[in-house]
């Protein structure tokens, strides 16, 4: 089988799913237009068209291969930054700092990335960044919510940037075997997680009846929690040809993919009522904004890394 034909089939599946989605959002919408679920539906063809543009961009991506998928979550973590710090407490004295986050220290740990210096970009952020941005906005001389302000910076980078730039940092890692493939790797995280949050929400609306945390996110339910976990495992497991994983392994992977993406929802949502938001933006019609799709994105993608690199490297 060439290098290309697993992406071919790949992609070919995920087209397939989301023509069927269409075709389904098209036929409900003819046939309860002008009754009550008539909102329900529209957000889901909303849903559906944003699919679309996000797997064509992740496929272009892909057709530039490694450059690619760097330049689009580069800029994933330029918007999802952005829309972080627009809910916090900035002042006139981070500006300084605030340049060097987004100018700096964003391409710098993406170009990290691009050059596979792992003994550097996997530490960048949390320990030289987090030790020089409080220096360059104490400069300033504004001590005003000084740490909070600090924390907020910090945590935004180690959130939009940091955990996201390990997803291509997958294409890093020296795989035996598996070396011209490293992309399916990328393709399999990808989808497992997406997966997972949207067959949370499937069973949450078929069966929740039983909230998780009402507070932070009322939709969340145990029933969606366990159906989505389950069946996104299973997936896991049937895309093991994807990946240098074993189909056991795969779905272990996928297992530990789907509870860090759940646990990322959470802790994205209790920021969100923090700020007294509901979504992190509107960039992604039917979705909010980046963060809102990226939030399981952010606490995998780490998660996934290191377990790849620390059992199936050389």
């Amino acid at each position: 089988m060439s290098p290309g034909a697993p992406t071919a089939a790949l992609f070919g599946g995920i087209f397939a799913i989301l023509i069927a989605a269409s075709l389904l959002g098209f036929a409900l919408q003819r046939r309860y237009a002008g009754e009550s679920t008539a909102a329900t539906i529209e957000n889901f063809n909303a849903r559906v068209r944003a699919w679309w543009i996000m797997v064509a961009l992740l496929g272009f991506a892909f057709a530039l291969g490694k450059t690619g998928v760097i330049l689009l979550f580069a800029f994933a973590s330029f918007a999802g930054l952005r829309e972080f710090l627009t809910l916090t407490s900035t002042r006139r004295g981070d500006h300084w700092a605030l340049a060097a986050a987004f100018f700096v220290v964003l391409p710098l740990q993406y170009y990290l990335v691009w050059i596979e210096w792992y003994g550097l970009y996997s530490i960048f952020i949390p320990v030289y960044v987090f030790l020089i941005l409080p220096v360059i906005a104490a400069l300033r001389g504004d001590v005003t919510r000084f740490m909070e302000r600090i924390a907020e910076l910090q945590w935004g980078l180690m959130i939009a940037v940091f955990c996201l730039s390990h997803v291509p940092a997958l294409l890093t890692l020296p795989i035996p075997g598996f070396e011209n493939r490293k992309l399916l790797l990328v393709g399999f995280f990808v989808l497992v997680v997406q997966a997972s949050d949207v067959l949370q929400y499937v069973w949450g609306k078929l069966l929740g009846r039983h909230r998780i945390a009402p507070r932070l996110s009322p939709s969340k339910t145990v029933e969606g929690f366990a159906g989505g976990v389950v069946s996104a495992t299973a997936l896991g497991a049937a895309l093991w040809w994807l990946t240098p994983f074993p189909p056991l392994h795969a779905a272990l992977m996928a297992l530990a993919i789907t509870l860090m993406g759940f646990c990322g929802g959470l802790v994205m949502s209790a920021i969100k009522r923090d700020r007294g938001v509901k979504d992190w933006g509107w960039m992604i019609s039917g979705h909010g904004g980046m963060l809102d799709r990226l939030d399981s994105v952010i606490f995998a993608a780490p998660i996934f890394f290191h377990l790849t690199r620390y059992w199936w490297t050389v």
